[in-house]
């Protein structure tokens, strides 16, 4: 059985964990959180006394002069709803290659952790599955649970770290449902929202827990295996735990709105869980399935942030100059190499964005700018302030 701990994300997870900076740095699903508890809307009955009308005023009239209109009961309860949706919802295991003997070069491969995932779209001989990237992880091997208990081998289709989506296939005939998207644009603060997932393991597979969107359009700074991100989510206070991480958050249509990921974990904390928006979900697998990763504009340098460059590096700037990304290294092929940019530049602009450190740059660079852009950048080297126009190039390798 895995064990948990204050530094994991919501999916059950024994391997490589992103770390959080200052109070975010305990950002992660990894805690067991008290569970939310709902609080109940009494139902009042109509105490106000109903007027009479005396009897001898009272003509019978026949049952065929009423106007009588029928009342529907038609209409889905939340138990449908949910029902229905968790239909769509999978188990998501991490399988890694381990070796416990050391005297054997061969190893097998066993369970590194588990999560969540949601099947959205399904064709004659397949269905595909979106869950979060650090769910499947450095896995040798995913393996998914349908709702029927089924359990078969997936394919990673694509991933993308920063924004943490990884979209999984899996072939066949499959006997699951396909959840709608639904618009996250139009959630505010209040309205109901459910996570359907899979928490503390496949045991309790598909638990529901309510709540409410408690904030749209939070900016969460995270580390990724990528590099530093500030990735935009749904806050709610639906209850989130170790495995929830790639399930539903679900409207009361049963539409997903977002897909779990985050949750504040830190001793005295609760109700702060986090939710990738179901419509930058919809973009990001839209290019997964394309291309197998996001394209992006690609700038070509490995950098370091001003704080942590060596003194010696930086003698010679301005008093005033006390923030940047200093340049580690370059891609001999990218833009940057092409537009002059040498190691031990210091960069502090980027088309007129201030950069103040190496997150920072990146954030301007996917969030503002497009392939193909020419982009002036602002630099010291040696002390004296440069600049170079560079022609952003795609992240995408031509073969």
């Amino acid at each position: 059985m895995t064990d948990f701990n204050e530094e994991s994300r919501t999916e059950n997870q024994a391997v490589k964990k992103p770390v959080w900076k200052g109070f975010l740095s305990t950002v992660a699903a990894g805690v067991l959180g008290s569970a939310l508890t709902l609080t109940a809307v009494p139902y009042f009955q109509n105490d106000t006394p109903q007027a009479t009308v005396p009897e001898k005023n009272v003509q019978a009239e026949s049952s065929s002069n009423l106007d009588v209109t029928p009342v529907s009961s038609s209409s889905n309860s939340l138990a449908d709803t949910i029902e229905q949706a968790s239909k769509a919802i999978v188990g998501v295991v991490n399988m890694q290659q381990q070796n416990n003997n050391p005297f054997s070069q061969s190893s097998e491969a066993a369970e590194s952790g588990t999560g969540s995932g949601v099947i959205f779209k399904k064709t004659n001989d397949a269905a595909y599955i979106v869950t979060n990237n650090h769910v499947i992880e450095n896995a040798s091997e995913i393996q998914v649970t349908l709702h029927d208990g089924e359990k078969v081998t997936a394919e990673l289709v694509g991933t993308d770290a920063l924004t943490d989506i990884a979209v999984l296939k899996i072939s066949g005939d499959v006997s699951a449902s396909v959840m709608e998207f639904g618009d996250s644009s139009k959630l505010r603060a209040g309205d109901q929202v459910l996570a359907i997932g899979n928490p503390l393991g496949l045991d309790l597979s598909r638990t529901v827990t309510q709540g409410i969107v408690s904030a749209v359009d939070r900016s969460i700074a995270v580390s990724t295996s990528a590099g530093e991100w500030n990735l935009n989510v749904i806050q709610t206070d639906a209850a989130i735990n170790p495995g929830n991480s790639g399930g539903a958050l679900i409207n009361t249509a049963g539409q997903l709105v977002g897909i779990n990921s985050l949750k504040i974990a830190e001793n005295g904390v609760e109700g702060l869980g986090f939710a990738i928006p179901s419509n930058d979900v919809q973009t990001l697998i839209n290019q997964l399935i394309e291309n197998g990763k996001v394209v992006r504009p690609y700038l070509g340098v490995g950098l370091a942030s001003f704080d942590e460059v060596p003194p010696k590096y930086i003698q010679n700037l301005p008093n005033d100059v006390t923030s940047g990304a200093i340049v580690a290294n370059i891609d001999p092929d990218s833009a940057a190499a092409k537009a002059g940019l040498q190691v031990e530049d210091i960069l502090v602009k980027i088309g007129g964005k201030k950069i103040t450190n190496s997150s920072d740059l990146r954030k301007h660079l996917y969030s503002n700018f497009s392939i193909g852009d020419k982009v002036k950048i602002e630099f010291y080297r040696g002390g004296e302030l440069k600049t170079a126009e560079v022609t952003l190039t795609s992240n995408q390798k031509v073969n």
